[in-house]
């Protein structure tokens, strides 16, 4: 899945030397704590930094009195980048020996396309650990196109053409962004900008995982957390469709879809993201494993 082109920053004033380690599933893994409260454990997707998190969400978590805890998955500097193709079955060992190691769980989750995947699989394997979930710009699936897409990018990488940073910049800005976004001048210039600046971040072992898992959509049935799906209606890598069928799977999940923004919406629309994740947070402060009940999905629309 190409999540971000590399979309990996840092906020003004961070020190990747002075990030704490965790040793887990054979590698170490960088990691950032903040805040007080129940801890929620942010799962970034593929090809991108978990200090992206920090730039909006979780600030706003804090305030909201939750612990946040962000990190680098396995290829992004500074944690471990192993040669070779990933599998989510290795990140999935990754989170979760994470969450062990820092006496998280249960813990809420909250991850972004792979990451998501890397969530819903967690919760499925691991239903101890995740108090709920969070599951943005998801899917269980890979469709035609988003195959046919994930197997020209190979063709790419192995070709070894690199691409001049202004065109790869401009695809990114397409894949990425909502319409609303790209007709505004001001903030389509910023956009180009930075993907242009990172343009040369790649994480090739990620770029695997997700096409190689299959069709999760049956055993998504077996989840027993409490789930909310956030979809973005422009979205172009997980489109809205493929995030209302995990939604349909998870016996306890409900469905955001937040208009006007593409496949990063998180940083694309904010203030709507946060309030749906602090939103579904607050309805299951305390739940833990043993105090489920069972409740059917219900389909939420932000405007």
């Amino acid at each position: 899945m190409r999540h971000s082109h590399g979309l990996i920053v840092s906020p003004a004033g961070s020190d990747q030397h002075s990030m704490p380690f965790v040793k887990t599933n054979g590698i170490q893994l960088a990691y950032q704590r903040s805040g007080h409260g129940e801890p929620v454990l942010m799962i970034m997707g593929s090809s991108a930094s978990g200090r992206v998190w920090t730039m909006h969400q979780t600030p706003a978590l804090n305030r909201a009195g939750y612990e946040t805890v962000t990190f680098d998955n396995r290829g992004v500097p500074p944690s471990d980048a192993p040669a070779g193709d990933y599998s989510i079955a290795e990140m999935v060992a990754d989170t979760r020996g994470l969450i062990e190691e820092l006496d998280l769980g249960p813990c809420h989750l909250v991850g972004s396309s792979m990451g998501s995947m890397i969530a819903q699989e967690l919760a499925l394997g691991w239903p101890h650990l995740v108090r709920s979930a969070v599951l943005i710009a998801t899917r269980s699936r890979t469709d035609a196109f988003r195959r046919a897409q994930a197997e020209a990018d190979r063709e790419l990488r192995e070709s070894g053409v690199r691409l001049p940073p202004k065109y790869s910049a401009t695809r990114t800005v397409l894949e990425m962004l909502s319409p609303a976004t790209i007709d505004d001048d001001a903030a389509v210039a910023m956009w180009l900008e930075m993907f242009e600046l990172s343009s040369g971040n790649n994480v090739s072992g990620q770029s695997a995982a997700v096409t190689a898992l299959g069709d999760r959509g049956a055993a998504l049935a077996g989840i027993t957390a409490p789930c909310r799906a956030i979809a973005f209606a422009d979205d172009r890598v997980c489109p809205p469709h493929l995030v209302a069928e995990v939604a349909q799977r998870i016996p306890d999940c409900d469905l955001v879809t937040i208009p006007h923004c593409g496949h990063i919406g998180y940083l694309e629309r904010p203030e709507a993201v946060n309030a749906a994740i602090i939103e579904f947070l607050d309805m299951n402060k305390g739940l833990t494993p043993h105090h489920r009940t069972a409740s059917s999905p219900m389909p939420v629309n932000s405007s």
